[in-house]
């Protein structure tokens, strides 16, 4: 009796610590959610640092626990500073913008973006200042676009073109008897070109040197308007590298002054006429800012498909059809939503996950008016998900095309002889099988190289659908070939150039819809019991553990290793994640 009435306390007092437990994350959660409350004062600046990641789309997590622990992802999202920028124009608190920010943490094509809305902002009335200690190139094409443009006496601005950088690895395989076995279609699918040579194809150079180009020019252009110099002068400046010191930038009127961080401070007390109260980008955005609000029925959904395409269910930052196609759905069902903008971020991954999205948005098509918005990049993968839209809208600097296929396979046969191992296979038929301490054998190659060209067919078919031409047109601007926005306008790869609001409304013109706000899709839920899993290191995240051992550089390498590792099947793939300098 006694043992029995122990284990009943012992039970209810499980319960009562696990009740108590919960008011106690609750009464964390308020008091977090109170102490996050962020009032906008008068006389207010907007401090636009771009240094935290910008994703096209940071959800705020569902969880109200995780998000008030702290525990909630890191980043913001070009939607929310759009509409921020958006905001603070008509926010009679704020009576300036101030660009403040070591470096831009975003694509150039997200860069272009922001500038251009801040190109609104000035419009209104309001000045936009920019300071720094120094200024490396996207830095200063989003700075240009400031009233006055200030470097510390020490500082300097980079301004020297654009450049990029491929390594290659033939000669690395030969040492060391380790190689890649390749099967491509596109002359221009350079994704294997540097398991294959030791040099660059003048197929590659001319893609790439013609993208850079183009990407070039629309920052000269913008810089020129802004900056009241010609694009000749620009481009002076640039080969002689006449940015690098503070008094030669100011010479050749890159800059309008030379001046520490407490008389920049002095600037803007003048302008606003009192001592002004900076605000955060961040906290304008906790404020509420973040959004343009509005009380429309009419809903237009924006999906965000950003990151690599892999099969499966997806997360934030990894295309999965299981998410993107959950979110389709919902969108199609939902009868107040009345046109899909598909918001596309990637330079696609595996075909058939792309084959799978394609065909969910077809039949999304049928019943809503469909259009893609382009982001930094919407490649391979990322233009097959998008081809059948009923317009695409794309950033005169994203990086769209590479219309192409490849398969590839380790093979470390030749190490193997090196190490004295062989390897024996026994198989019940005679169907081609691949060893990774074999030659591949003809048989082998011959399959899946038949794989390779019916997927290339079926994506050039998609391409030839949607874009309403026949295959030997899209066949010619094909071949794995890379193209910007601004080139792909000209090859009928795009129809119109703009930014997600551009895309938002052509939705709504398609939808025949005057007023209407914007639903975000996928949602992501993080479990609490998920972000409790802190490191050593106080981060939430292995990413951000990595990132801070590793840096942001040795993380994309480390990454790009690890995405390698998990490819499965024919893939639809960016020739590179180029890293534009």
């Amino acid at each position: 009796m006694k043992f029995l009435r122990n284990l009943l306390a012992s039970i209810l007092g499980f319960f009562i610590a696990l009740f108590l437990l919960f008011l106690l994350f609750v009464f964390i959660a308020s008091v977090a959610g109170s102490s996050n409350d962020v009032e906008v004062k008068p006389n207010s600046v907007l401090k636009l640092d771009l240094s935290m990641k910008i994703k096209d789309y940071s959800p705020k997590d569902k969880n109200p626990l995780v998000d008030a622990l702290g525990f909630s992802s890191s980043g913001l999202g070009l939607n929310n500073v759009i509409a921020a920028i958006e905001n603070a124009k008509s926010d009679d608190k704020i009576e300036g913008i101030s660009i403040n920010t070591t470096f831009v943490n975003a694509g150039i094509a997200q860069v272009q973006a922001i500038r251009n809305k801040l190109v609104e902002f000035k419009e209104s009335g309001k000045f936009v200042y920019a300071y720094n200690d120094f200024y490396d190139q996207k830095n200063y094409y989003l700075s240009s676009v400031a009233d006055s443009v200030f470097v510390n006496p020490v500082g300097l601005i980079d301004f020297r073109g654009l450049s990029t950088e491929i390594l290659y690895y033939k000669d690395f395989e030969d040492k060391f008897g380790v190689k890649m076995e390749v099967i491509r279609h596109g002359k221009y699918k350079s994704a294997v070109e540097p398991y294959l040579s030791n040099e660059m194809s003048e197929a590659n150079r001319e893609q790439t040197t013609s993208f850079l180009k183009s990407i070039w020019s629309e920052i000269i252009e913008d810089i020129s308007v802004n900056r009241e110099l010609s694009s000749d002068v620009l481009n002076s400046v640039a080969d002689s590298v006449n940015g690098r010191t503070p008094q030669l930038a100011l010479d050749n009127k890159l800059i309008d002054g030379i001046i520490y961080e407490d008389e920049y401070e002095g600037k803007l007390e003048s302008s606003v006429g009192s001592k002004p109260k900076l605000i955060s980008l961040e906290d304008y955005v906790k404020a509420g800012n973040g959004k343009i609000k509005s009380s429309s029925k009419n809903k237009i959904a924006v999906i965000y498909a950003q990151g690599q395409i892999f099969y499966g269910e997806g997360t934030l930052d990894i295309i999965g059809q299981g998410l993107i196609n959950k979110a389709i759905r919902k969108a199609k069902k939902d009868k107040n939503v009345k046109a899909i903008v598909l918001r596309v971020n990637s330079p696609g991954g595996s075909a058939l996950a792309s084959e799978l999205i394609w065909r969910e948005l077809e039949l999304a098509k049928k019943e809503k008016p469909l259009v893609v918005s382009m982001g930094n990049v919407a490649a391979s993968g990322g233009y097959y998900i998008a081809c059948n839209a009923d317009k695409i809208v794309a950033e005169p600097t994203t990086i769209t095309g590479s219309i192409g296929v490849f398969g590839m396979l380790p093979n470390a046969n030749e190490l193997a002889n090196k190490l004295g191992i062989n390897a024996e296979q026994v198989s019940t038929n005679k169907s081609p099988n691949y060893s990774l301490f074999e030659p591949m054998d003809k048989r082998f190659y011959d399959v899946t190289k038949k794989g390779v060209e019916e997927t290339y067919k079926i994506f050039v078919d998609r391409v030839s659908s949607g874009r309403g031409m026949n295959f030997e047109e899209v066949d010619a601007i094909a071949q794995g070939r890379v193209w910007t926005g601004k080139e792909a306008l000209a090859n009928g790869l795009v129809d119109e150039l703009g930014g997600l609001n551009d895309a938002l409304a052509l939705a709504a013109e398609l939808a025949e819809v005057d007023d209407y706000r914007v639903r975000n899709y996928p949602n992501y839920k993080k479990e609490l019991k998920e972000s409790l899993k802190l490191s050593p290191f106080g981060k939430s995240s292995k990413q951000e553990v990595l990132e801070e051992l590793l840096g942001e550089e040795e993380l994309r390498a480390y990454k790009a290793i690890k995405d390698f590792k998990n490819l499965r099947g024919i893939q639809a793939r960016m020739p590179f994640l180029y890293d534009i300098k």
